[in-house]
């Protein structure tokens, strides 16, 4: 059961210089965009990638902050050994999906809070996350860069005599995004997503990019996470209308951006709804 009794929006700003915040397999990983207006985008998936592998890093797996989904992870593995538990075992026939589900619940701390499928192996059932994320699209349409780069080493002896092999890489010289998110505690008392489960999370989005650095992805920053807290579980104001608050644009005597100080950042405080809770992060 979880404690969690408040609706929660939020706003997680973060940016990228001279890297490929998120490569679109499909386009020889260049970064993905929008095609008809050139905004860059970062998939959801990509961002809870960062969340799981900051919890994976800090969180003891012992005692529930275990990641479900993990690289190279075999799932129904992980999903058929929760019938190995003892109050699945003694659960009556017509009750064990719902004993298992609570158990993986209770391990998997991303299961608890974006929920997961759990019927590809022994049946676990399906749960619906509480915490969920938008695809971040940029503020400006991003230019990136087509760069050729070289390899002086070669694989194999056979090929020790042949001329440098060349490549390709691409890069964000700037870029400032915005994805949009939601947390229901309906959702969180069917997981068990708790106020110490909320407080990581947002911890993570906070830090998650300081420990995911790589060549490929240039510097990315958390610049920003700004929260709506309702005084209730149902909210108090549509999740538009809050983030219709803050305000991100360029500054007058910026034509082309390549910080995060050529933009202004406002949030309408007087217009927010008394019953919501504006806090900042980072």
């Amino acid at each position: 059961m979880s404690d969690l009794q408040n609706r929660y929006d939020f706003l997680l700003i973060f940016d990228v210089q001279d890297g490929n915040p998120n490569g679109d397999p499909d386009a020889g990983n260049m970064p993905r965009t929008d095609n008809e207006t050139g905004m860059g985008l970062v998939s959801d998936v990509c961002l809870k990638r960062k969340v799981r592998n900051y919890v994976q890093m800090v969180g003891d797996a012992n005692a529930g902050f275990d990641i479900f989904v993990q690289e190279k992870a075999v799932l129904n593995t992980k999903i058929d050994a929760s019938y190995d538990e003892e109050e699945v075992k003694n659960a009556p026939p017509k009750n064990k999906e719902d004993a298992a589900k609570i158990v993986m619940c209770r391990k998997y701390y991303d299961i608890r809070a974006f929920g997961a499928v759990l019927t590809t192996g022994k049946n676990a059932g399906q749960v619906r996350g509480p915490v969920q994320m938008t695809f971040a699209r940029s503020i400006d349409p991003i230019n990136f860069l087509e760069h050729t780069i070289t390899r002086m080493a070669v694989t194999t002896e056979k090929d020790a005599d042949k001329e440098r092999t060349m490549g390709r890489k691409y890069t964000v010289p700037y870029g400032l995004y915005v994805a949009r998110g939601f947390i229901s505690p309906q959702f969180a008392h069917d997981t068990g997503f708790s106020t110490e489960d909320l407080e990581l999370f947002f911890k993570a989005l906070s830090c998650m990019f300081e420990y995911d650095h790589s060549a490929a992805r240039g510097t990315m920053s958390t610049k920003k996470l700004i929260i709506f807290k309702h005084a209730d579980a149902l909210g108090n104001a549509p999740a538009w209308k809050l983030f219709d608050l803050v305000a991100i644009n360029k500054k007058a005597d910026v034509e082309v951006p390549r910080t995060f100080n050529d933009y202004n950042i406002e949030i309408d405080r007087a217009a927010c709804p008394e019953n919501v809770e504006i806090q900042e992060l980072v």
